[in-house]
């Protein structure tokens, strides 16, 4: 295992937990005072409609994790790491475009949230891709 593939699957990791983490304030903290707090929402603007957009939102983030991981996993058993790295590039290129949505559609305030949704998992690409 050469150091760059590490380079890639510690990106990879790194952007499968950050994903965990947006899970956990977008499916569980959205409910409380809290979570709504961090993405903006005043108590007049909250509304059953938008709770369960955010529950939904953060399952598609917890998929995202658990593909990324699961690619790792097979990169890691070696009789499959070909098809592990497709899986770990395909979701993390997912990551990416969803950063990049972010980016462009949120207020500006949200624009680190976006870099980190979208940067880490380009680092792992990169590394991956020139790894071979």
């Amino acid at each position: 295992m050469t150091a760059l593939l590490i380079t890639g699957l510690v990106f990879a990791a790194m952007a499968a937990v950050l994903h965990l983490a947006f899970f956990v304030l977008e499916s569980v903290l959205f409910r409380l005072p809290l979570g709504r707090r961090i993405f903006g929402v005043r108590p007049e603007n909250d509304s059953a409609p938008l709770r369960l957009f955010a529950v939904n939102q953060g399952v598609y983030n917890l998929g995202l994790a658990l593909v990324v991981l699961v690619g790792i996993i097979l990169v890691l058993a070696r009789d499959s790491w070909g098809i592990g790295l497709v899986v770990v590039i395909t979701g993390c290129s997912l990551m990416v475009l969803a950063g990049i949505a972010l980016a462009v559609t949120a207020p500006r305030r949200m624009l680190p949230i976006a870099l980190a949704q979208g940067g880490v998992p380009l680092l792992a690409i990169t590394a991956l891709v020139i790894n071979g």
